[in-house]
C-alpha cells in the first residue's frame, strides 16, 4: 500500500488563476509550518518544480529524504489567463465552460483538465511502491487526486476546498481511496 501525503504550498496571496507563473510561497507563519511537519509520517519528500512549492517542502523537511523535484507536479498551464482574473478573460463562455464542463477544454495556449490529470498521473504512478510519500504540490493537481481516489467526476472535485498548507491523504492498495481532505493540523 502506499499513502501519498498532499500538502498545498504555502499562500501566494494571488487573487488571480495562478498555474506556472513562478510566484514565492508566504512561509512566515512558521508555527502552523511546525505543526505541519510534526503531523506528517518519516516519509520522503517530493514537489512540484515551482518556487511555491519546493520552498514550502523545504521548510516542513526535517529530517526527512527529499527526492528530486518533478516537473509533472506543476499547477494547470492557463496559458494566455495566467495571472487573470475569471472575470478579466475576454472570452467569458470560453472560461465559463472551462471551469462547468472540464474534460478537453483548455485556455488558449494552455491544458485541458484531462491533460493535467494525465500527467499528475503518470507523476504518482511512478511514486507507487513507496510506503509513504509526501508531495507538495497545487491546488489543481491535488484536486486530480481527489477526483482519482473517489472515483468522481471533474465538476465535483472542484468543490472541494484544498487550503494552504493543508493535507490531503489518497491511498493505493489494489484502488485508489481518499481519506482526509483538506486537513489542517
Amino acid at each position: 500500500m502506499t499513502r501519498f501525503h498532499w500538502v498545498r504550498h504555502g499562500p501566494t496571496h494571488a487573487r488571480a488563476m495562478v498555474g506556472w507563473s513562478d510566484l514565492p510561497a508566504d512561509l512566515s507563519d512558521t508555527s502552523a509550518l511546525a505543526r505541519l511537519s510534526g503531523f506528517l509520517p518519516q516519509a520522503p519528500v517530493i514537489s512540484s518544480t515551482l518556487s511555491r512549492a519546493v520552498t514550502t517542502a523545504d521548510a516542513i523537511i526535517g529530517p526527512r529524504m527529499r527526492l528530486p523535484h518533478d516537473p509533472d507536479l506543476r499547477e494547470i498551464n492557463f496559458g494566455a489567463w495566467e495571472l487573470q482574473r475569471a472575470t478579466e478573460v475576454t472570452d467569458q463562455e470560453h472560461i465559463r465552460r472551462y471551469w462547468e464542463e472540464p474534460g478537453d477544454i483548455a485556455p488558449p495556449g494552455g491544458e485541458s483538465w484531462n491533460r493535467i490529470c494525465a500527467r499528475v498521473n503518470r507523476a504518482v504512478d511512478r511514486l507507487l511502491g513507496h510506503s509513504d510519500i509526501i508531495i507538495v504540490a497545487h491546488f489543481g493537481v491535488i484536486l486530480t487526486q481527489v477526483q482519482r481516489a473517489l472515483g468522481i467526476s471533474a465538476y465535483d472535485a472542484f468543490a472541494h476546498k484544498i487550503d494552504p498548507l493543508s493535507v490531503t491523504e489518497v491511498s493505493f492498495d489494489g484502488a485508489w481511496s481518499a481519506g482526509r481532505i483538506n486537513h489542517r493540523p
